[in-house]
């Protein structure tokens, strides 16, 4: 159990995807088979049914070290996680346990399903008398069902962990790991065994190579004017949305669908399996995922898509209300025969052939004759759902990475948008996080504000908890951001979370509101989920505006003239709004193709 509490541990306080990896290879080079079955079992998000609850595990802390029941309530509001609190709550063991994560899930954890509550206390007592305050940690999350968040871990970092540590493809893993959390299947030093299997073992089949997908062409960014890249003539334009990148494959009579991660989507994604049966064997495209009702004239945000994409259970209702479209934009493969080397043009032609009356959708080619049309093109990006242009040589072949000495694509993005915004909660991280805010909400008025005494008696209100009195000012949310800023900024925010706070529910603080700060984001979509009536694309912190005073962040009026509508085609442009600049900032997170 040491060992694997030492990688939760490792991935846990790490933000850097690097030592993440080195964290995980060096756990898989090192714990025996059985230990690895579960390692990755619980990485991938396989959970652990509730095993005891957690009145019980209190009680039984609490005789244990003695201690009253306020006492360690106290303890546990001001740790605020209860896994935590209990790990260091008691003193260390004599002589901690050497035994594995394996021996500990299947030998001492599993068994107390079924028992009596005061048969689960006694072993209960007996497990946290030999483990460290590590092992208790991960004991207690394991059995009381909540090991389920806190790595920081995602399949796609796993992947490539595995990989590493096997000597084999990351598509390969891929494949192997499709059925790992299947609640039929049991977790094995056997099964890990053939995960990480060398190549030609006989743990693969044909279809394990007949559905690997083509090393994705990548994009420069363009930060240059684009009249440096020579006459328009020789570029294909395209709209640059803001989706997922995925290659569709069709051999063998079989699909497979492959984010540009190396992450196989084609059991999350039945309904482009469906239009893609209709496709002749042996072809692969490449194109954009995005989710575009179809009663809708522009694609929803990529929030929604990576919400969609997160779900296990596809619903009929889910499928309906957010279906995943492929924009094909490329094809690299057709009857069998490789087109890459060939010049975009043809593949773009022999495309339009191929998707000619089929139910996936076609990039549509945009047309501009000079530098002043392309800038027109990109300024309504977007109110085409998008967030830039794609240029694309039409004599050139399809790539492999991103080759500045190459420049065959290259991504014109739009400036991101910016808004001042409030700051009025703040929440704490998971588990050995949990004492460092990692996530913060921000809200603008209602309405602008006369003056600033008018702000201050609605922060006043808040502060008192009075009730908000209809028709009257607010502060109304718009979104949470959780990256941006440095170190330092960081610190600033928390000193003054911690000075402004009115109330704690569990991680949450709620704030007086004090502190303004500047968000980028890439666009706005409309939503009668949030109270607000919008959502905000890719919010992200810029700066803390120390000059700005509360009345003069920016109001919801504003920030709802700028998104565009869902039901036409085309958008009327959207009107000037005080509080939302464009940028040429070049801060924070942003996609690329």
């Amino acid at each position: 159990m040491r060992r694997f509490a030492a990688l939760f541990d490792a991935l846990d306080v790490s933000t850097a995807s690097g030592d993440k990896l080195a964290a995980l290879q060096q756990y898989f080079g090192a714990a025996p088979p059985e230990d690895a079955a579960w390692a990755v079992h619980l990485l991938l998000g396989g959970r652990l049914r509730q095993v005891l609850p957690a009145a019980l595990m209190r009680s039984t802390v609490c005789a244990l070290a003695d201690i009253p029941d306020w006492l360690f309530e106290a303890s546990h509001q001001s740790v605020g996680d209860l896994a935590e609190t209990i790990a260091h709550v008691l003193p260390p063991p004599a002589q901690p346990s050497d035994q594995g994560l394996a021996y500990w899930v299947e030998q001492r954890l599993l068994p107390l399903r079924g028992l009596s509550p005061d048969e689960q206390a006694a072993r209960l007592r007996q497990a946290l008398s030999e483990l460290d305050a590590p092992g208790r940690f991960v004991f207690v999350k394991l059995s009381g069902g909540g090991f389920r968040s806190g790595f920081g871990v995602d399949r796609l970092l796993l992947q490539r962990a595995l990989a590493l540590h096997a000597g084999i493809d990351s598509q390969r893993v891929a494949q192997r790991l499709l059925s790992w959390t299947d609640a039929r299947a049991t977790v094995s030093a056997e099964r890990f065994r053939r995960l990480v299997a060398p190549t030609g073992d006989g743990v693969d089949t044909v279809d394990s190579d007949l559905g690997r997908p083509y090393a994705f062409c990548r994009a420069q960014t363009l930060l240059t004017d684009p009249e440096a890249l020579g006459p328009l003539r020789d570029w294909q334009l395209e709209w640059q949305y803001a989706g997922l990148r995925a290659q569709l494959i069709r051999r063998g009579g079989r699909c497979w669908i492959w984010s540009s991660d190396d992450e196989l989507l084609t059991d999350r994604l039945p309904e482009l399996v469906a239009q893609a049966s209709t496709l002749p064997d042996g072809c692969a495209l490449d194109g954009e995922l995005l989710v575009w009702p179809a009663n809708h004239a522009l694609p929803s945000s990529l929030q929604q898509l990576q919400a969609r994409m997160a779900r296990k259970t596809l619903s009929k209702t889910l499928l309906a209300d957010a279906p995943v479209v492929f924009i094909a934009y490329d094809l690299l493969q057709r009857d069998g025969l490789d087109l890459r080397e060939r010049p975009l043009h043809e593949r773009r032609e022999q495309l339009e052939d191929l998707l000619q009356g089929h139910a996936l959708r076609l990039s549509p080619l945009l047309l501009a004759d000079d530098g002043a049309a392309l800038a027109a093109l990109r300024a309504q990006a977007r109110q085409r759902g998008a967030v830039g242009l794609m240029l694309k040589q039409r004599d050139a072949g399809y790539g492999s990475g991103r080759s500045k000495s190459d420049g065959s694509w290259w991504a014109w993005k739009l400036d991101p948008l910016t808004v001042n915004a409030v700051l009025t909660y703040a929440q704490a991280g998971q588990g050995r996080g949990a004492g460092v805010c990692t996530e913060y909400s921000f809200a603008v008025w209602s309405r602008p504000p006369r003056d600033a005494n008018e702000a201050q008696a609605v922060v006043d209100a808040i502060a008192a908890r009075r009730p908000y009195e209809p028709g009257a000012l607010q502060l109304v949310a718009i979104g949470k951001a959780d990256c941006g800023l440095s170190d330092a900024e960081l610190a600033q925010v928390d000193r003054e979370v911690r000075a402004h706070t009115l109330e704690k529910f569990g991680p949450v603080r709620s704030l007086r509101p004090n502190l303004v700060l500047e968000l980028a984001f890439d666009g706005i979509d409309r939503s009668a989920r949030h109270k607000s009536g919008i959502v905000l694309r890719s919010p992200r912190m810029l700066r803390i505006c120390h000059d700005k005073p509360l009345h003069q962040a920016a109001s919801l009026p504003a920030l709802r003239a700028m998104a565009p509508g869902r039901a036409t085609a085309s958008a009327a442009p959207a009107p000037a709004c005080p509080g939302l600049l464009p940028t040429d900032r070049q801060r924070g997170r942003s996609r690329e193709r």
